[in-house]
């Protein structure tokens, strides 16, 4: 039971981001904006910067699975989230492990490659994400990239983002939102679907290429709200107003792409 004061915990499995702007450190600074303890599972060191990802080092599957078991049997996990799982090994370390302990709302961020290209899976993952992890999902984010990995749909208007969802709730996950940032229009406009409703969430689009980590944050955000309790509407809109909170006090940082501003919310530092 939850002591008087504990806030709500969630934990993120996903790779590091040596530049600060995605991966794990971006879900847990997003965490942390949104009000829950933020725990960690480390599942590769990514060597990054604002240019791109040079590299990449994978953790043992068992070390995977060894600290999801960890924070899961002691403090307990509200939700959770995946991001970059990196290969099929692990892919099956952590499909068995969320599993066998239950850990559920699971929300699963399908990183496939990073913001420049560069990819984060292994030759034979794709088919573990789609076989194992997907199932498993209360709810998978994909961007449109990723949804044409997953599904073969090659999304070029709104109505196909509908086609989209179709394919991908015939996957497994119990609830899909299919990310239209990609997409040309005033708006940026994401579909979520239960297998019988659509419901759009729209925001503004900002002029800005300094975006880098806003897939992460955006599923951290909605992981976060399904921690303290939200239905997956609820915790969709809020993570999509956070999302926007933070593209629009994102800022420069190095010589190339830089981070959404997790900390849009705090920003009265002295």
């Amino acid at each position: 039971m939850r002591a008087p004061n504990q806030p709500p915990t969630a934990l993120t499995i996903a790779g590091s981001d040596s530049g600060g702007g995605a991966g794990a450190q971006a879900d847990l600074k997003t965490f942390l904006a949104c009000h829950v303890h933020g725990m960690s599972a480390i599942t590769a060191v990514t060597v990054q910067n604002s240019v791109g990802v040079t590299g990449f080092y994978e953790l043992p599957p068992h070390a995977v699975a060894e600290q999801i078991e960890s924070v899961a049997t002691d403090i307990g996990v509200d939700a959770a989230k995946t991001g970059m799982l990196a290969s099929a090994p692990i892919m099956a370390a952590v499909a068995e492990t969320v599993h066998r302990l239950g850990i559920s709302p699971f929300v699963v961020d399908p990183v496939a490659a990073s913001q420049h290209g560069d990819p984060l899976l292994q030759p034979d993952a794709l088919d573990a994400l789609r076989d194992t992890i997907v199932p498993l999902a209360t709810l998978i984010t994909p961007n449109l990239g990723e949804v044409r990995l997953l599904t073969g749909v090659d999304v070029r208007t709104r109505a196909e983002m509908d086609d989209a969802a179709r394919a991908l709730h015939g996957l497994g996950p119990k609830w899909v939102l299919v990310k239209g940032g990609h997409l040309p229009g005033g708006d940026a406009v994401d579909v979520l679907y239960d297998g019988s409703t659509f419901t759009e969430f729209a925001a503004p689009r900002r002029d800005t290429v300094h975006t880098h980590g806003s897939g992460d944050t955006l599923a951290a955000a909605i992981t976060a709200a399904l921690a303290r309790g939200l239905d997956v509407p609820a915790a969709v809109e809020l993570g999509k107003r956070f999302i926007s909170g933070a593209v629009a006090g994102s800022f420069p940082l190095g010589s190339g792409l830089g981070p959404v501003g997790h900390f849009w919310r705090v920003r009265d530092w002295p």
